[in-house]
């Protein structure tokens, strides 16, 4: 699916073109001859988008857009309004595609149905992309997409494009470049600053009302040097392990989901009204 986005000066043509590169980098079952090489030859509008990403994204950054964002203050929505916002970021000229974004999350949500997951997660396989809409606020799409990883400590190699952190202004920061940086070992993942976007703040807005297991699908869904490669476990807690096989259980329908069938919202708006009532009041701060 690609959807053209609000912002088309920015590296990615579209956010979909981003959903097409992780199910590529991380489809599970290919042997190390068959992974595919992403540099900034093969693939240079993301290597663009990550280059803006991995120099900007400083802890003076992320505590910024945390104060900014995590405080909630961009006004009432209900889920479904949530998702009609969001549903401006398609163009509507944009002539590769009919789906809007109330139908690609129910594409994921669908497929977890479908394979009878329990009903709170079918709940966060529908919102876990409304964080998105950072885009309407005005966050470029380096600050709303890409893999995620801690900052005020040292960056790991298993962090995609790890070279275009030598011109992150944190590198000349000494605390920042240890093992373990502002934080203590095994502090807990729920402890550090996770570089800023949309899983963390759709996390912040979801906070009040779901499990620590839908959470972690949230707020750690992008973080594949984390639940890919088993970086930074140094940091990890009991609880971040033990959380951890929800979030593999959430990345395979976040990154395999998308079918060629299209929902049928009308048909199914009664079953996520339902839904939506179970596990949220009609409205959430934003």
């Amino acid at each position: 699916m690609s959807q053209a986005i609000v912002h088309a000066n920015q590296p990615l043509h579209d956010l979909d073109e981003w959903d097409d590169f992780l199910a590529g980098r991380y489809k599970e079952g290919k042997s190390e001859s068959e992974f595919r090489q992403y540099d900034a030859t093969a693939t240079p509008g993301v290597a663009e988008f990550y280059r803006q990403n991995h120099e900007n994204m400083t802890v003076e950054y992320v505590l910024g857009k945390e104060k900014e964002y995590f405080s909630l203050n961009k006004g009432q929505k209900s889920i479904w309004e949530a998702a009609e916002f969001l549903n401006t970021l398609v163009d509507d000229s944009d002539p590769d595609t009919d789906l809007t974004q109330i139908e690609h999350l129910l594409q994921t949500s669908e497929a977890m149905r479908q394979d009878e997951q329990p009903r709170w997660m079918v709940f966060t396989g529908f919102v876990h992309d409304l964080g998105k809409c950072l885009c309407l606020y005005g966050e470029p799409q380096w600050s709303v997409v890409g893999d995620t990883f801690p900052v005020g400590c040292a960056w790991s190699r298993d962090i995609v494009f790890p070279e275009y952190f030598e011109k992150n202004p944190d590198r000349d920061v000494a605390e920042y470049q240890t093992k373990f940086g502002i934080y203590e070992p095994n502090c807990g993942l729920e402890n550090v600053h996770m570089s800023f976007g949309h899983d963390g703040y759709i996390a912040e807005v979801m906070k009040p009302y779901l499990r620590d297991e839908s959470l972690y699908m949230l707020r750690f869904h992008s973080f594949y040097p984390w639940h890919k490669h088993g970086a930074y476990d140094y940091l990890c807690n009991d609880k971040d392990r033990s959380m951890l096989e929800w979030v593999l259980r959430f990345n395979q329908y976040d990154l395999y989901s998308k079918g060629h069938s299209k929902p049928d919202v009308k048909e199914l708006k009664s079953y996520y009204d339902e839904l939506f009532a179970e596990f949220v009041p009609p409205t959430l701060a934003w």
